[in-house]
């Protein structure tokens, strides 16, 4: 890699700092290609993006970033897994994880809250931010559908009783 690559990739490297919500950063050592690809796959099909950064660029752009708290984890063989979506990337590395012994999470950072490996775990427990809409959503919707259903009922009531009234007259 030259000089100018290298400013490139530092360059890709703190716009993703900047504009993720969250980080996580796992060791991959022992993964195979096919492993790693199909990592990345479920990552991009959850909304996340895994990326193997060099070290050292990678500490040089979060110089002075909010997610700079995850700096001292680069070391080693390291991949990092970013989304915007809070809890996307670290549902993708808690499962990729469980199924994998070699994959190692280390930590992450959300915003400039520093996240241990049990803190990234717990977050990925959590609801997206898409299923905590249609929760919302849900729930707004409940007390207008109890409404339109009592509003319903009492005549649905008055139909049944003169239902039977009729169908006794007849008889």
């Amino acid at each position: 890699m030259d000089r100018a690559e290298k400013q490139e990739a530092v360059a890709a490297l703190r716009e993703v700092f900047s504009k993720t919500g969250v980080v996580v950063v796992a060791h991959y050592s022992g993964l195979t290609v096919a492993q790693l690809q199909n990592l990345r796959k479920q990552a991009r099909n959850a909304g996340a993006t895994v990326q193997v950064a060099k070290n050292r660029l990678a500490k040089i752009a979060l110089d002075g970033a909010d997610v700079a708290s995850i700096a001292p984890l680069m070391k080693g063989p390291t991949l990092i897994a970013y989304s915007d979506d809070p809890v996307a990337a670290p549902k993708v590395a808690v499962a990729f994880a469980k199924d994998n012994n070699k994959f190692v999470i280390l930590g992450g950072a959300m915003g400039k809250t520093a996240l241990n490996p049990d803190s990234v775990k717990s977050l990925a427990t959590m609801p997206s931010l898409d299923e905590l809409r249609g929760k919302l959503v849900g729930l707004i919707q409940a007390p207008a559908t109890k409404i339109a259903q009592l509003s319903t009922a009492p005549a649905a009531k008055l139909a049944r009783v003169f239902g039977a009234y009729a169908k006794r007259d007849a008889a």
